[in-house]
């Protein structure tokens, strides 16, 4: 399962999952409240513990098990309160340039104060208080893809709840035995406007702490900018992952 990031939606992970699918694997990629085709149901109260029942909600509704759960950018936040809340259904969570919170963690805590205080004027100016639009130092850069395909994909992303960044992930500890991969994007493209590189910290503190490590020759956004490349690191990470009981 891939879980897409801020101001995206599960169409976002389409190439990388017709890529995956092709070599033989099931692949879902959810939608969270709010975003996407989804955006009709956002609303001021929707934070990360929305985006942790939607992710939770697909696993057991589709009653998945031996799952390879994919976060990118912010989805790592719902994927770890997600794969916490039913970690006996997860072989292996792969984070990919994504946020790894700690228990009582949000995204703000996790990200550049300027990326806090942007956020809090962007939402008043534009988004009634409780919508982020997505800052330009966010969006994919130029030169990597197309141009008109680099506008198809900005005109698609949706203006993201507020709340999602402010409230906490909340663990049980759950998690802690799970396998962990780290996905490190090196197109170094984000951070110069963002007051530091918000990934580079979390990258390290997963070296730090043994999980499995690989680098990507993409932009933060590899999905767009690297498909082929994404999915051939997925596909290699899940051969190495052994199955659950194994």
């Amino acid at each position: 399962m891939i879980v897409h990031g801020g101001w995206g939606g599960g169409w976002e992970g389409t190439p990388v999952a017709q890529a995956l699918r092709g070599l033989g694997h099931e692949v879902f990629t959810p939608t969270l409240t709010g975003l996407g085709e989804r955006a009709h149901l956002g609303r001021p109260e929707v934070g990360v513990a929305t985006h942790v029942e939607d992710v939770v909600g697909v696993l057991e509704l589709e009653d998945l098990d031996d799952v390879v759960l994919c976060g990118h950018s912010y989805g790592g936040m719902p994927v770890t309160g997600a794969a916490d809340r039913v970690a006996g259904r997860i072989r292996l969570i792969i984070y990919v340039d994504a946020l790894v919170p700690r228990d009582g963690e949000s995204a703000f805590d996790l990200l550049p104060e300027q990326f806090y205080d942007m956020a809090q004027a962007s939402g008043r100016e534009h988004g009634e208080g409780w919508r982020v639009p997505i800052p330009i130092s966010l969006l994919p850069p130029e030169g990597w893809i197309a141009e008109d395909e680099r506008v198809r994909y900005v005109s698609r992303l949706r203006d993201q709840p507020l709340a999602t960044f402010a409230e906490p992930v909340r663990l049980t500890g759950a998690i802690d035995g799970l396998p962990r991969a780290f996905v490190r994007c090196t197109g170094d493209d984000v951070g110069d406007d963002l007051g530091g590189d918000p990934i580079g910290p979390v990258a390290a503190r997963a070296q730090a702490e043994g999980w499995l490590h690989r680098e990507l020759v993409a932009t933060h956004d590899p999905q767009l900018t690297a498909p082929a490349a994404t999915a051939a690191i997925l596909h290699e990470l899940v051969a190495a992952a052994p199955r659950r009981g194994d």
